[in-house]
Formats: structure tokens, C-alpha cells, sequence
């Protein structure tokens, strides 16, 4: 468990340290609070962990974090079990995010996909979709960035390239990010 720990804080020290990564981060503190500003969505979708990462990034802000507000436009992606199955069922898996985001995705507003690996076909094609239809691309992974890396307007790769890792990092970012959206935005 200690050397577990000690990994952790290591990577969060290369978190911390790598002013590439905040400045991306704080890009995109940036572009969803101007979105959710304006009435627009953010839409957060991943599959397994990342898709419990979308749930709680939206928990957060359609709820609260810490300060009693405005609820804010922000739609979780894979919390909608029919949607998803029907159309993996008669479709692809691959494409259960591309087609919510047809539905839902609005010019200007902004996608968050999650991904570990960079690499799910679901949020790739999901971002894609965001893209064409003009929305602003934001992707959470692991530090290749993978697949995502060179679709996105904005990547916040974290400094490891081991699953559970990547994730016990995601959490304190998305954290930070919820929190200062809501010190953004706590007037509106």
C-alpha cells in the first residue's frame, strides 16, 4: 500500500509541476464556464470508470459542489442505459456517443470525453461528431493522449499511462475544474 501511495504522489507532483497541463486545464475551466454562461451545454461521457468520472463531474455541477446555486446545463452521456443499448443493439457501440451528441450538442458548446487509454472508440467518434457540428473538444487521459490527442481542441493527459492511476488523478482535476466553474459561474 505505501509504495501505491508514494506512486500516487509522485504523480500528482508531475501533475502539479507541468505548466503545459495546468495551462490546458485552465483552457478548459475557460471554455465551459463561458459555455454554461451562455445557456449552452457541456456534454461528459466515457465507459466504465471514465463513464463514473462523467457521472460524478455531473453530479457536481447539474447539483452542487460547494456553493448553493443556478443549476447548470450539463448532460451525462452514458447515464441514458436506453439510449445506448438500443443503439449499440441495432448500430454500433462505436457510435453511442456520436449519436447523443447529434442529439444534444449545440454550436459553441463544449464535449467532454474521458478516456484513459485516449484510445475508446466511443469517445473518439463521439468528439468527432462534437467537432463537426462545432463544438469545443475537451478530452481527460492518461499521458499519451492516444487516439484523442489529435482530435481534440484541448488535452488534459495526465502523467501515467496505468489505469487506475490515470484515474486517482482524474479525480482531483476534475475536482479543481468543478470548482472553479462554480466560483465562474456562481452569479449567473
Amino acid at each position: 500500500m505505501k509504495s501505491q501511495i508514494q506512486t500516487n504522489i509522485n504523480n500528482l507532483k508531475l501533475l502539479v509541476s507541468d505548466s503545459n497541463l495546468q495551462g490546458n486545464i485552465e483552457k478548459s475551466i475557460t471554455e465551459i464556464s463561458r459555455a454554461l454562461s451562455q445557456g449552452l451545454p457541456l456534454l461528459v461521457f466515457g465507459n466504465g470508470g471514465s463513464a463514473s468520472d462523467a457521472l460524478h463531474i455531473t453530479g457536481e455541477l447539474v447539483g452542487k459542489f460547494n456553493a448553493n446555486r443556478k443549476s447548470l446545463n450539463v448532460i451525462c452521456l452514458n447515464s441514458n442505459v436506453t439510449v445506448i443499448t438500443a443503439w449499440a443493439n441495432d448500430f454500433s457501440f462505436n457510435t453511442i456517443y456520436a449519436r447523443q451528441i447529434e442529439a444534444y450538442g449545440v454550436k459553441k458548446g463544449v464535449c467532454l470525453g474521458i478516456s484513459t487509454s485516449g484510445n475508446s472508440k466511443s469517445v473518439v467518434s463521439g468528439i468527432k461528431q462534437a467537432k463537426k457540428m462545432g463544438m469545443i473538444t475537451i478530452a481527460l487521459t492518461g499521458s499519451s493522449g492516444g487516439a484523442l490527442k489529435n482530435c481534440v481542441d484541448i488535452l488534459i493527459n495526465v502523467p501515467s499511462n496505468v489505469t487506475p492511476r490515470i484515474q486517482e488523478m482524474h479525480l482531483p482535476v476534475y475536482h479543481y475544474i468543478c470548482e472553479k466553474i462554480e466560483h465562474n459561474l456562481i452569479d449567473i
